[in-house]
Order: structure tokens, then C-alpha cells, then sequence
């Protein structure tokens, strides 16, 4: 309850951004911790402000306080004289075992609500700076602003091991929420795969599910993100299970699954959101689409068309075909289901790192905007870019 409500609000959410240590005690009472402040024999040391928390519901309203208490000795000055407003109070429980040592008070004099604090950004900002200002002067590398490792509340449901401040930093807490709920595949671990994950595992998607059965090689460490180590390439792991290990560290729905997609496994698909479609093969990739086009499941294949020219010189395109119910007439123009027997560009298998990174962010754009994550304008289906020219181009547009 304590992170969610942080992240209900605003002022706390900005608070926490900021890099303050805060939390949510179970009485209520918003804590501070690691604050450094001055004692009066002028040593630096941390110690907590705490405030009342007034609420509507799950929303936090103005303070109707300007009071905060304080868990330490005595906050002073940097000459070790008392600051102004502090006086003693020990006989306010502040829960969890937790009593204050003092109060500090301190009147807004200026603003749009002089004599109250308009939230508690405002509230917590202003004494934090009251009570640091002092031992900033004595130790300049003191700071209240500590950035700490959040975790998430033992009943919370997120999908992460650790809370994401990187949207409460960036103000898309609400555009985040848009991504959550979704089951997506990806089918095929390699380059571009691997990127894929790399970038889904950073949203609040409700599962990812990984298909592969190859085992990941030295080959794999070049074109995925990350470096292998040694001894993870004399393990010789499967790639889901690889994987898997790296990104459940951060994301707690990522299911591996060691096989590929064929007659007996493509039911495994069914009930996804979206499915990312990351392989070159084209008599599995035949039955993959038709599936998901005779369940309605969108997706986006992901295809990479590179050669090597004279003098050593890499050309060739990269795509991202996305198939909807609402369109669908392209994809088999688009895109080939050979298995590359024959000797052309693609049948080369050429992969680099960093066209596999943009193949995977092109389709995790376009799924995001399928979401109405990002602004969709253009509204294409097919997405390519060509090395050479330097050019990305948009078409199959659908218009509805």
C-alpha cells in the first residue's frame, strides 16, 4: 500500500523522484529517512523527518500542518546552536516502533497559501532544506538526496523486483499503465529477440513468454545485448533459459519456454495480447501466422535483409511488418515464408548487434503504439530501413 500510494500522488511520487528516501508507515505518517543534520557538538550525522499524512481516500490533500517530527538529536546550526522552531517531543508514536525525539515547525510565510503548505512536496522540500542546509556547510558531500533501491510492498502486484522511478521521474506513470495487463510471445531468441525482451522486460507487461530450443552459443553473444561471459558460454545454456536468468532479475512474469513453435507447441500461443515474430524460417513462421490470424492475435514480424558488398561493405534493409485484424491484406506481399534454400541475400543469415537492436525497436514501438502508448499518426504497417540511403520509410498505411 505504501508504494502504491506514492505513486497515486504526485507530490510524493516527485518527492521519491528527487532521490529523497521516503515511505509510508502503517499509521500513516510519511517518513524521510537519511537526513544529515548537524548535532550540537557539530558532527554530521542522518536522521528521519517525519509528517502526518492527511488524506482523501488515496489521495494525499494540503498538510494541515506545518509541523514535522524528528528522529535524532537535536538538529543545529552549523555553529551547533539550535535551529529556530525546534523544540522537544517525544510523546508522539509515529507506529512501527518509531518515536521522534523532536518537532520542528516552520511557517510558510510566502506562496499562494502563506501560513500553509500547498502540498507535501512543498512541506518536505522546505524542511529538508532546513535541517541539511548546516551540515552541507560543514561536509558539502552531504545529502538527503540518497537515490535508493525501491522494492516493492509484499502485497503489491507488480510485475517488477524493484519500483520503476524511471516513469515517476519521466511523468508516464499513467502512459505506463497502458502496457500493463498484456500477454506477449516472442518467438525466436536470437538477435533481434533478444532485444525485444530487452526492451519489453522494462515495461509493466503482465507476461513475457519466450519460444526457442537452440542453445546459446558464441555467435549469440555478438548479437545480443548484454556480454556473456566465459563460463556462461561453457555452460552452453538454452537462450530462453539464458535469458530468462538476465531479465527476471528486473521482471518477475518472464516464462521460458525450450521449444520451438510447430504442431505441438503453437496452441501455446493462443490467449496472447500480442506476439513478437523473430525467426527466419519460413515453414514455421507459415504456421505461426496463420494461427494467430485465425485467433485474432495482432503481431509483428521482424525480418533483416543484409549483404556484404565490395570492399567489405555492409548494405541491406531492415523490417517490421505488423499484421492487425483490422489489416491484414499486406502481410503476404511483405513478407516471404521460404525457408532460404536458395542462395539469396537473407539466406546469409547476416546479423549485427545494432541492426538487431533497431529491427527489435521498430516492433516494440509499433507495438506500443498499437497500445496507444506513443502517438500514431501514420498508422503503417510496414516499417523499413535501408542502410545505404540512410532512409526509414512508413507505408501500408490503414486508415481506420
Amino acid at each position: 500500500m505504501s508504494q502504491k500510494l506514492v505513486s497515486l500522488n504526485p507530490d510524493l511520487s516527485r518527492l521519491r523522484a528527487e532521490g529523497l528516501d521516503i515511505s509510508i508507515g502503517k499509521s500513516r505518517h510519511l517518513f524521510i529517512r537519511d537526513i544529515p543534520y548537524v548535532t550540537s557538538a557539530r558532527v554530521v550525522k542522518r536522521g528521519i523527518i517525519a509528517s502526518a499524512l492527511d488524506l482523501a481516500g488515496e489521495a494525499t490533500i494540503p498538510p494541515e500542518t506545518h509541523v514535522v517530527f524528528f528522529v535524532g538529536e537535536p538538529p543545529c546550526d552549523e555553529h551547533g546552536s539550535p535551529l529556530p522552531g525546534v523544540s522537544p517531543n517525544s510523546n508522539q508514536p509515529l507506529g512501527d516502533g518509531m518515536i521522534p525525539n523532536h518537532q520542528i515547525s516552520r511557517v510558510p510565510k510566502t506562496g499562494p497559501t502563506p501560513g500553509k503548505y500547498p502540498d507535501y512536496y512543498q512541506k518536505i522540500m522546505t524542511l529538508v532544506a532546513i535541517v541539511c542546509s548546516p551540515a552541507q556547510a560543514i561536509d558539502p558531500t552531504a545529502t538527503a538526496f540518497t537515490h535508493p533501491v525501491v522494492v516493492p510492498d509484499e502485497e503489491d502486484d507488480s510485475v517488477f523486483n524493484y519500483i520503476d522511478t524511471a516513469a515517476t521521474k519521466a511523468g508516464i506513470v499513467i502512459a505506463n499503465r497502458k502496457l500493463e495487463g498484456k500477454k506477449i510471445a516472442i518467438v525466436g531468441m536470437g538477435g533481434t529477440g533478444a532485444y525485444v525482451l530487452d526492451f519489453v522486460a522494462k515495461t509493466p507487461a503482465a507476461e513475457i513468454h519466450l519460444f526457442d530450443r537452440d542453445v546459446f552459443l558464441n555467435h549469440n553473444a555478438f548479437r545480443c545485448p548484454g556480454a556473456a561471459s566465459l563460463d556462461d558460454l561453457n555452460k552452453k545454456p538454452q537462450k530462453v533459459n539464458y535469458l530468462d536468468a538476465i531479465y527476471s532479475r528486473m521482471h518477475r512474469k518472464i516464462m521460458a519456454h525450450d521449444c520451438f513453435i510447430d504442431d505441438t507447441t503453437v496452441e501455446q500461443l493462443k490467449g496472447m495480447d500480442f506476439v513478437f515474430v523473430c525467426i527466419d524460417k519460413g515453414t514455421g513462421k507459415r504456421l505461426i501466422v496463420e494461427r494467430l490470424e485465425e485467433w485474432g492475435i495482432p503481431f509483428v514480424d521482424v525480418g533483416m535483409g543484409i549483404q556484404l558488398g565490395e570492399d567489405n561493405t555492409l548494405g541491406g534493409i531492415v523490417t517490421a511488418t505488423t499484421s492487425t485484424p483490422a489489416k491484414r491484406d499486406h502481410f503476404r506481399v511483405r513478407v516471404q515464408f521460404s525457408d532460404g534454400e536458395a542462395a539469396n541475400e537473407y539466406s546469409q543469415n547476416v546479423q549485427i548487434a545494432e541492426l538487431n537492436a533497431m529491427n527489435a525497436a521498430l516492433a516494440v514501438i509499433k507495438w506500443k503504439k498499437f497500445c496507444g502508448y506513443y502517438d500514431d499518426v501514420t498508422r503503417e504497417h510496414y516499417c523499413a530501413y535501408t542502410i545505404r540511403s540512410n532512409q526509414l520509410i512508413s507505408e501500408d498505411v490503414h486508415e481506420a
